[in-house]
């Protein structure tokens, strides 16, 4: 493991055992410096463009040919993203995460999306069950105003309960359940909400071409 996978790896596991527990209206953990601040900024500052996008009708999947991944591809052309995504495949990571969230992902496949969100953008009260066994946020927004971008969380598909935190390196974690609503309120971004979206899914994922590893899952 490179010192540079290896940094990634410690910080991370290091915001694991700082993380604090929310258990209303579902449990979630909160995440401060979930990365080394100078691969939060590489991140942010990946030359891929912005998408344009006039209207999400509330999924992200409506423009699925826009979004970007940590894929075999983008990892060759972006040394951070293998960095990154090397981290998350390894063990000590997973145990860190298994151990944190009482979940097994041993077999699951790690996939991990760039996000890259603008004015209009929002997302309609949604759960991840199914082929998602896990899911993290990290911010990779610095604008002042970015405060006010975090994930929107429900206690049922029609009841807001409010905004999680977010900007640079914060971090939302959940396990997928029939109660983890959330999505996105539609809100002034002036700006660009950055943020990386992380998924342990499971082995029969179709679209292989947005796991880090389509061959190996994690152990």
């Amino acid at each position: 493991m490179s010192a540079e996978i290896e940094d990634i790896r410690r910080c991370f596991i290091e915001a694991v055992q700082g993380c604090s527990r929310r258990d209303d209206p579902w449990r979630h953990w909160l995440l401060e410096d979930c990365l080394p601040p100078a691969v939060g900024e590489a991140l942010a500052n990946l030359p891929i463009p912005v998408p344009r996008i006039d209207d999400t009708r509330g999924k992200r999947e409506t423009h699925n040919l826009l979004r970007q991944f940590f894929s075999v591809e983008n990892r060759r052309r972006f040394p951070v993203m293998d960095q990154v995504a090397r981290a998350f495949q390894s063990p000590e990571v997973v145990e860190a995460l298994e151990t944190l969230c009482g979940v097994d992902l041993s077999g699951n496949y790690l996939r991990i999306e760039y996000c890259q969100d603008t004015q209009g953008f929002w997302l309609e009260p949604h759960t991840d069950i199914g082929a998602k066994k896990f899911t993290m946020l990290i911010g990779l927004s610095k604008e002042p105003e970015a405060a006010a971008w975090g994930t929107s969380i429900y206690r049922d598909k029609e009841t807001f309960v409010g905004n999680a935190p977010f900007g640079f390196d914060k971090g939302l974690i959940f396990i997928p359940g029939d109660d983890t609503w959330h999505g996105f309120v539609e809100r002034p971004i002036q700006g660009v909400r950055r943020q990386i979206m992380l998924n342990y899914v499971i082995p029969e994922w179709r679209s292989r071409h947005e796991l880090a590893f389509p061959d190996q899952p994690v152990s």
